[in-house]
């Protein structure tokens, strides 16, 4: 066990926007967001599209986040609408707007569009008399000001407020959960399964389910030498976070010291692995158009396929050279993939991600490879840059598969051509 007294007791606020998304989409039509059925969809003219948000009356018959537009009843009193992010944004800005007002801009942290968290500890006393008091009033303002209604998780440090908003403030009529120390053995070694837990995934849970940890309490009790000694620093990070401990202050800004650029996705459906090939094309540019925006290159490229049933193939390669062209990419994935996917099995997600970056100035010359035409072909990627930069991303896109010519630069995937 942990002496708790000599962990610093701090007073932080998670503060969650309850159904953001679906709150705001009512609101700009008038309608209300707790008595409504109202779903955000990706493209209202795609069946496949993806539920971005939907309304608790909605989300009662089923529909949540994540769920595709097919599956919606076919209801006379059930809206579905397109997202409006300037919208989304223009509200969020305003809630962030009136959290700055009672602390410093070093004592808040925008965990997203919808969440953030408050370092309270030095200025609450100045606005009420205890923090929860505090952030019953800051809810109430931020409900007056834009009629969405917030659930609030307060901690002895950003770990607790978290577990305190997920696991109490969301459930309670109050909206109002207050997790301290002495509050763990009680209200968090109860946590399971493990993969609910802030930080731990499916296939963590997995790891530890087979070592006989099912739950919080039977983690945090785990010997810790034994989790560092099978997980390294995450299972020391583990075995802390079970017994409430987190060390992080707001203020301490975490700095990036591996950057990467990564795009994912979840599928309209279940691909077949050949279908992959496109959807990995239009990755790799998307990936390394923000590459060259930065003037980077990339020298470890890894990917990631997910089965539409279970389990993934994952795999990272570092090149000897950096690069930041799509056919570079590419040609590493695809040739990965051809190898490692089971070619007999759908697919539901795909992801690349590039890392481990220099200076495109920082590239070594090698003689196996030949400097003029990559440098040729880095142009020519950077002039099509600025066309969808200044035209949009739809100003320039690759040849058409309905001709010959087409088919064989889809192939290839190396070269672009002007939209008519």
């Amino acid at each position: 066990m942990y002496d708790y007294h000599l962990c610093e007791e701090r007073d932080v606020l998670c503060i969650d926007q309850k159904s953001f998304f679906a709150s705001v989409s009512c609101m700009s039509k008038g309608l209300d967001p707790s008595s409504v059925k109202l779903a955000v969809v990706a493209d209202t003219k795609r069946q496949g599209s993806v539920v971005l948000a939907a309304t608790p009356p909605l989300r009662a018959l089923g529909i949540k986040t994540g769920s595709r537009l097919f599956e919606i009843p076919h209801h006379h009193d059930i809206y579905i609408i397109n997202p409006s992010m300037k919208l989304y944004l223009e509200v969020a800005s305003k809630i962030t707007e009136i959290a700055l007002k009672y602390v410093a801009p070093e004592d808040f942290h925008q965990y997203s569009i919808d969440e953030f968290f408050m370092d309270v500890s030095r200025s609450y006393g100045r606005f009420a008399d205890s923090a929860a008091a505090f952030a019953v009033m800051l809810k109430d303002e931020i409900f007056h000001a834009t009629h969405i209604q917030c659930a609030v998780g307060i901690g002895s440090n950003v770990l607790l407020s978290k577990l305190a908003l997920d696991f109490e403030a969301k459930k309670s009529t109050r909206g109002i959960a207050e997790w301290r120390y002495h509050d763990v053995p009680e209200k968090l070694w109860s946590i399971e399964p493990l993969h609910q837990f802030w930080g731990i995934n499916r296939r963590m849970e997995k790891r530890l389910n087979q070592k006989g940890i099912f739950t919080v309490g039977q983690l945090a009790h785990y010997p810790h030498h034994y989790l560092k000694r099978d997980f390294g620093v995450i299972g020391v990070d583990l075995h802390l976070h079970a017994n409430g401990i987190d060390t992080s202050i707001i203020r301490e800004k975490h700095q990036v010291y591996k950057p990467s650029i990564c795009k994912s996705q979840i599928l309209m459906r279940d691909y077949a692995f050949e279908e992959l090939r496109i959807v990995l094309l239009e990755q790799a540019e998307e990936v390394t158009f923000r590459l060259r925006a930065e003037n980077r290159l990339a020298k470890t490229i890894t990917f990631a396929a997910g089965y539409s049933d279970e389990g993934k193939v994952s795999k990272a390669y570092t090149l000897s050279e950096g690069t930041n062209l799509t056919r570079d990419v590419f040609q590493v994935i695809w040739g990965f993939m051809e190898q490692l996917c089971d070619r007999n099995r759908r697919y539901r997600t795909l992801s690349v991600t590039l890392s481990n970056f220099i200076p495109e100035e920082d590239r070594q010359l090698t003689l196996f490879i030949d400097e003029f035409s990559r440098s040729r072909e880095e142009q020519l990627a950077k002039t099509i840059d600025r066309l969808k930069r200044k035209y949009g991303p739809a100003s320039v896109v690759r040849a058409s598969s309905c001709t010959a010519a087409g088919t064989a630069l889809k192939r290839s995937g190396l070269i672009a051509g002007h939209k008519a």
